[in-house]
């Protein structure tokens, strides 16, 4: 049972690192105003609140997509350089990943 919290306490630590990566690099790039709309759209239009967004990585890509087009991908790349660098990791692309490839990638590491 210790060992299936500490799991737990790992998981939510990574999913409150990805959460304060998508805060900072939303705020870096729309500043304060500009997340605090994003949040709204994912609300309204998503159904997705801020909370959940470690939970439903294709979702909250999906929605991104849906409001920023193809920048979506370049503000996903920036999320995941932010993440890996919090973890003392270095990003590195790889073919055929999406977002919630790379976040899927980090838990497994993270796991360990």
């Amino acid at each position: 049972m210790k060992h299936e919290s500490r799991i737990v306490k790992k998981m939510e630590g990574l999913s409150d690192l990805l959460l304060s990566a998508v805060d900072e690099t939303l705020k870096h790039v729309f500043n304060e105003a500009g997340a605090k709309v994003i949040y709204t759209f994912f609300e309204n239009k998503c159904h997705m609140k801020r909370g959940e967004i470690a939970e439903k990585t294709e979702d909250f890509s999906a929605g991104l997509e849906g409001l920023l087009g193809s920048a979506a991908l370049m503000i996903e790349r920036m999320i995941l350089k932010n993440m890996c660098s919090k973890l003392r990791l270095r990003f590195e692309e790889k073919e055929g990943y999406d977002f919630s490839d790379y976040v899927k990638e980090l838990r497994g590491r993270f796991d360990r």
